[in-house]
């Protein structure tokens, strides 16, 4: 594991926290915690990254992905599948524990 996958599975856990806040703030009926939030977050972040990369393809070999470094970890394919992975599975927390709750 070189240092240019670290960079990129850390891009997805922040972006995947930021999802997955902003969804426990819309959902206030549902009562999640902190951690429920960022755990949710996280790992949906870099399950989401994983999956919109493997829908987009991820063949082709770009400047910023040669060249290494920050460049290629802040593509369309990390922050967006981190956002909207941590968001959807911190919703989906979210609803299975209202529904515990009643």
């Amino acid at each position: 594991m070189d240092s240019n996958t670290i960079i990129q599975i850390v891009v997805q856990v922040i972006a995947g926290v930021i999802g997955g806040q902003a969804v426990g703030a819309a959902l206030k009926q549902a009562a999640m915690g902190q951690l429920t939030k960022i755990l949710g977050g996280a790992i949906g972040g870099v399950g989401g990254a994983a999956i919109l990369g493997s829908l987009l393809g991820g063949g082709g070999v770009d400047a910023a992905a040669a060249a290494g470094g920050i460049g290629s970890a802040l593509d369309l394919k990390n922050l967006l599948g981190g956002v909207g992975g941590g968001a959807i599975l911190t919703g989906i927390i979210g609803a299975v524990m209202n529904a515990m709750k009643k």
